[in-house]
Formats: structure tokens, sequence, C-alpha cells
């Protein structure tokens, strides 16, 4: 056997044989950061909250139930009817501290006339605190009827002598749940016309966050002040960066006079007082203290709010037109209205996205505080900034009526915000969102 002189035959050099690997580039994803997906769902939850709440949880967030004022939270119960047939008069004498009726609308009590003691003081407090409790009233009979604001807990009821300060009688009650007829009347619990024959109990619904200072349910108002204010933090963002990026195109594409004298507008408005024009379109339109102001609240933010979303359209639409695929279409013979919309449009359509989604948060924000100091709706209708005015009235003694509106603009906000960030990052070429 011969063996080649040639281990490689030099006319043909060995090869060495690459593998075929492709680098990609990974594509960019709106939803890559678990913070941003977060914020996503807060947002579905927002709306599906405000839309088909109210469709699921239909309480009338403008009826006051007016023996459950400042209630936490309360599931569906059973309460007794009672009728007030006028002043309370006993027809029997006790020999001690007695309760002849005890429900949510009224505790009546007798006890023994001392014949040494001329006037009785009456305390009541909770009965797994220290003390007697507040006081009551003064009378100089054997019996008093307590009507003031009761709840389904333990009291602590103390007799005591007005003149000496003497302890005389003390008991612990616990009144039931309870309706008056006119309030069941009201409420459409009992009808209207049935004379002395009424049911003698009927379901009072549950209320889950509690209700507010009036009786309101504070989850159906927070259903109905966030229609309010996601209405207003999505229209008018709308109108007015729809008019902003109109304005903004038209100056960045004409250039010459058109353009300055689009410049010169923006800076006037800029200078102009957003509170102090909020002020006069409710003198110009005639609204008044006390009047629902969420029309001039959205015209204000459209004469007001354009300029920042003008000035963004405007510069980038004067980098396009300079763009040589846009010179090209103008050497086609294609009309500025056909450019505009088939070569600009698409190319600033990221930008007004990301202003969209920055402006909604910031429409929400000023809604509330316009509803916050009395300028924005007014009642019945609520929003969140509303809710959060009624509340600071009651911040110490029940702040939940405050800090939970007060979380819904927060998570508004911040999600709405959340979601602005990751489009501008995805829109952003510096970022690496668009590939270069």
């Amino acid at each position: 056997m011969s063996l080649s002189p040639f281990r490689f035959l030099p006319w043909q050099p060995a090869q060495m044989q690459q593998p075929d690997v492709f680098y990609r580039r990974p594509k960019p994803s709106l939803w890559s950061s678990p913070t941003v997906v977060i914020a996503g769902a807060a947002v579905v939850l927002l709306v599906v909250f405000v839309t088909l709440g109210p469709q699921l949880w239909r309480q009338d967030p403008a009826q006051q139930w007016l023996s459950l004022t400042s209630q936490g939270p309360l599931p569906s119960q059973w309460a007794m009817v009672v009728d007030d047939h006028g002043q309370w008069q006993p027809r029997r004498k006790v020999k001690h501290l007695t309760v002849r009726a005890a429900n949510t609308e009224y505790v009546r009590l007798q006890w023994p006339v001392l014949p040494d003691v001329e006037r009785y003081q009456i305390y009541r407090g909770p009965a797994d605190e220290p003390g007697i409790g507040l006081p009551l009233g003064t009378t100089a009979k054997g019996h008093y009827e307590d009507v003031l604001q009761l709840r389904r807990q333990i009291y602590r009821y103390t007799v005591v002598d007005a003149d000496r300060g003497l302890q005389l009688f003390a008991l612990d009650v616990r009144p039931k749940v309870a309706i008056s007829l006119f309030e069941a009347q009201l409420q459409g619990l009992v009808p209207v016309s049935v004379g002395d024959s009424y049911p003698s109990y009927v379901e009072l619904p549950g209320h889950p966050l509690g209700t507010d200072a009036l009786g309101r349910d504070i989850l159906a108002r927070l259903m109905a002040g966030g229609q309010t204010s996601l209405f207003v933090g999505v229209v008018a963002p709308l109108l007015y960066i729809s008019f902003g990026c109109l304005l903004g195109a038209v100056a960045g594409f004409a250039g010459g006079w058109v353009d300055q004298a689009t410049m010169r507008l923006v800076d006037f408005v800029i200078a102009l007082p957003f509170l102090l024009f909020m002020i006069l379109l409710r003198v110009a339109f005639g609204i008044g203290p006390g009047e629902n102001g969420i029309f001039p609240l959205i015209i204000a933010m459209l004469i007001l709010s354009w300029p920042g979303t003008a000035r963004l359209i405007r510069g980038q639409v004067l980098s396009l037109r300079q763009q040589p695929f846009v010179e090209a279409a103008r050497l086609a013979g294609l009309s500025n209205l056909h450019i505009i919309f088939r070569h600009v449009f698409p190319n600033v359509l990221p930008l007004i996205l990301v202003a969209f989604s920055f402006a909604i948060p910031q429409a929400i924000f000023t809604e509330a505080f316009l509803s916050f100091i009395g300028m924005g709706v007014a009642p019945p209708t609520t929003s969140w900034g509303a809710l959060c005015n009624d509340g600071i009235k009651t911040l110490l003694s029940h702040p939940r009526q405050l800090l939970l509106p007060a979380l819904m603009i927060s998570i508004s906000v911040l999600a709405f915000n959340i979601l602005g960030d990751a489009l501008r990052d995805l829109t952003d070429k510096r970022s690496g969102g668009v590939p270069q």
C-alpha cells in the first residue's frame, strides 16, 4: 500500500468549518418588567372596579342610612323595626335600675326615685373602658331615654346624683340592631301605606368598607367617584393632547411665520395661572358654590394644558421634515396632507402615546386637587378628590374615610406613571428600545 506524499493537497488548503450561529437582538417588550406587569394589572383592576363594580354592587352612592353613620365594615344583617310613638312615659315602678327597651334606635332606662335626690345625671360609656363615660343629660324623673347614636356594642350606663356626685346605679346594656319605621319606609324596606301592621324585622344591606358621616356606603361612593376621576383623567388629556398635536404638527411642518406665531401663543398660554383661570371660567359659565364644575374643569385643562404637547410634536416634526424619505415624498409629488398622515404621523405616534400616558395621572391629580378645595364636583356627584374633602373632617375619629380615596388616587397615579415610563423607554432609541 502506498501513501500519498502529501497529507493535504497543496492546491486545496484546509478549510475550517464554522457553525451556523446567528445572534439576534432580543425584541423589546413593554411587559418585560414585573413592576410594569403589576402596574398594568392595577390599571385593569381600576377600570373594572369603576365600570363593572356598580353593576355588581347595586347600592346607591347617595343613599343615606341615618342609623348607620360612620360605621365600620358591616355584613348584611336583620334589624328590628321600631316605631317611635312620641315621648316615653313608664307606667310601672321599679326597685332597681331596669332596661325597658334596648336597641340601636333608643335605650330606655328606669330606676326608683330616691327621696333625698332632686336631680339625676346619666352617663354612658363603653363597658370595656375605665370610667363612667360621657354625660348624656340631667333629669328630675326616674327614667331616661337615650337616642344618641347608638351602636351594637356593650354600654355601661351610670346614674349619679347631679348635686352631690354620688354614684347611685350602674348597668351594662347591649342594644339590638334596629331601624326606625320612618327610615325603613324612606329606604324602601317597608311600604309607606302599611298603617299599624308592618314587618317586625327587615334585612339591612352590608357595607364592606363601612359608611361615612352621612351614612352612605363608602364602597359605592368609591366606585362612583372613580368614574368621575377616570372620566376626567382620560377625556381631558385626549382633548388637549389632540389639540396640541395638531397645532404642533402644523407649526413644525409649515415653519416660517406660522411656526413663530404658534410658539408665541404657546409662551402666552404657559404664562396663564391655571387656578385663577379656573375661577374665571366658573364665573363665566355661571357656576356658583355647590354646583358641579366638571365641564369648566375640562375646558380649562383643554385651554391651558396643550402647550407642552405642541412643543414636543413641533420639535419632532422639525427633525422629520429634513429626513430623506420626506424629501423623496415631496419629489414624488405627494401632497402635504398625504405626507403628514403617511410619513410624519406614524413616526410621532410613539411620542403621542407616551405624552398621553403621562397626562392621565396628571389630570386625575388635578381633578382631585380642585375637588378637594371645593372647585370640582358637587353633590350628589362625587369623585375621589371630593371624598378626600369629606374625609378630612373625620380624620381623627374615622381615618379610613380619607385614607381609602387617597389610596385610590395614589394607586392610579403611580400605575399610570409606571406605564408611561415603560412606554417611553420602549420608544426611546437611546435606551435601546428601538433598534438603531
